[in-house]
């Protein structure tokens, strides 16, 4: 038997930002495909219109670009099995649609959502079973099983509003095999006759998907795990449908689930603990109200990326740290975990520390060069680079790298309290004074003459290291804190430490 073509499908809903799960299943669906040469599909299912939110569909291309998750088919791209919007395939779905009517696996409801709630409150009022449209409820029911011909059909030509449900056989056993779960077995008396045409005349998920992945060779169907109730109702319409040999394989992803406590990771979650859950900045169309995103707070596509790559895959070593395409190489289906993965924000942090640390120090400056400008200051490049490199090791974001260098650009005005307090001694200012004089004279002013003349300066009027080196330090930085100072001597040149010592001993008591 021929091997088929590895095609896969991302198929969000446009109903709102794109919540970091939905990244993950993207990202999976991607290396998945690219692993085995396959094509990667971007399939937009908008065909709840009363769920559409504006935007949305431009944010989840947006974000799956930044995350460099590409993909072959999709929106704006089009591709063999356009159109890629489900909303412009409602002439698809009506042709299936009748085929299930015509072969006995659907059939029309008339009721009414008071007559569906009523007969829900007294299942569960009288402890009856699940209250859900089923087996048994639909021979209670206002439908084309419990109608006439004549009296469905009146109906029909009548114009009164129906859906068109699933017929699902009584007591069979549905079985489908998972890859990340095993072999499942379902009982179809515990499915009801789900919604497969809704009253607006357009397909709910269960049909629309089942119809698409069907039509555009979809080889396997890796979604979140809360599809996994509704598999074996997609089970039964491949049967339906007569296309059990065409079937995908199915691979339902585990939860992503909230740093502390217990369910699903959730916005709230982001605000109430103080990070993004996702990928971008987004903000609300109707209430104006903005929620944060990783690129926005400063994190690496490509941490970002290898962070949920980690979230439910093990690659079964010890290794974190994974390029994209490491982690085409490496990811395989058979390594998801079936069991819900905790999201750790500090973790995220740390992956992103991870990235910075590999970036060149060149690199790293450009991208801090748009800070230092917003802050209206100026410098060459060259020096700046090599500010990074004494600091870099020291953050977690760019953003962050302000709060280590602004004493390269702003002369320390006040000294930290605690510090003079507890470091600055009596013979402090006396030595430094001393010291001005072997500063003036030292030339060039760099690095290793720097060294050779503080020690020899330390030497010859035995004074304290400690003393010396905290001293100048807090009049350079106004703290106790930076990398080398010798370093820090020379970025900032003869002059600027000079004037910086004097103003020093000048204000500190």
């Amino acid at each position: 038997m021929q091997k088929r073509k590895v095609r896969v499908r991302f198929a969000p809903s446009p109903t709102g930002p794109l919540h970091i799960g939905g990244v993950r299943t993207a990202l999976y669906n991607y290396l998945f495909a690219r692993k085995h040469n396959g094509d990667f599909v971007l399939r937009i299912e908008d065909t709840d219109l009363t769920r559409y939110v504006q935007g949305a569909e431009s944010y989840i291309n947006d974000s799956l670009k930044w995350c460099g998750i590409m993909w072959n088919e999709g929106p704006f791209m089009g591709g063999p099995y356009a159109p890629y919007r489900q909303s412009e395939r409602k002439y698809i779905y009506d042709k299936y649609i009748s085929v299930l009517l015509e072969k006995g696996h659907a059939y029309y409801a008339f009721d009414t959502p008071e007559e569906i709630n009523a007969m829900r409150d007294k299942i569960e009022s009288e402890n009856l079973g699940n209250p859900q449209y089923d087996a048994v409820t639909r021979k209670l029911m206002c439908n084309s099983l419990t109608l006439s011909s004549t009296e469905t059909k009146k109906k029909l030509e009548s114009g009164q509003p129906y859906v068109i449900r699933a017929l699902i056989p009584e007591n069979k056993e549905v079985h489908f095999t998972d890859i990340v779960r095993g072999k499942l077995k379902v009982n179809s008396s515990t499915l009801d006759d789900k919604v497969l045409m809704k009253a607006d005349g357009l397909p709910t998920y269960h049909l629309a998907n089942v119809v698409d992945d069907y039509l555009m060779k979809i080889s396997h169907v890796i979604r979140g795990e809360e599809w996994l109730p509704s598999a074996p109702l997609h089970v039964l319409l491949y049967k339906f449908f007569g296309w059990e040999k065409q079937m995908p394989e199915f691979a339902h992803l585990p939860l992503i689930f909230k740093p502390d406590g217990k369910g699903k990771l959730s916005k709230r979650d982001g605000e109430r603990l103080g990070f993004p859950v996702y990928p971008l900045m987004w903000k609300d169309p109707e209430t104006g109200e903005t929620s944060s995103g990783y690129r926005e707070s400063g994190y690496f596509p490509e941490a970002f990326v290898n962070t949920l790559a980690m979230l439910g895959w093990n690659p079964g070593t010890e290794q974190e740290i994974f390029s994209m395409n490491e982690l085409i190489k490496e990811f395989s289906l058979e390594n998801v975990g079936k069991a819900g993965a905790r999201f750790n924000p500090d973790k995220a942090k740390w992956f992103n520390h991870q990235y910075l640390l590999e970036k060149n120090s060149e690199e790293i400056a450009k991208d801090f060069m748009i800070i230092v400008r917003d802050k209206k200051y100026s410098i060459k490049q060259d020096k700046l680079t090599r500010i990074m490199s004494l600091v870099k090791h020291r953050v977690n974001f760019v953003h962050e790298l302000w709060d280590q260098t602004s004493f390269f650009f702003e002369p320390p005005l006040s000294f930290n309290e605690k510090t003079i307090k507890k470091k600055w001694k009596d013979q402090t200012p006396e030595i430094l004074e001393k010291v001005l004089q072997v500063l003036s004279d030292i030339t060039p002013f760099n690095v290793s003459n720097i060294d050779k003349a503080l020690n020899e300066f330390i030497e010859q009027h035995n004074v304290s290291t400690g003393i010396l080196m905290t001293g100048l330090r807090i009049c350079l930085v106004g703290d106790a804190k930076g990398p080398d100072l010798k370093e820090i001597m020379t970025i900032l040149g003869r002059e600027e430490v000079i004037n910086r010592i004097e103003f020093a001993l000048k204000t500190i008591n």
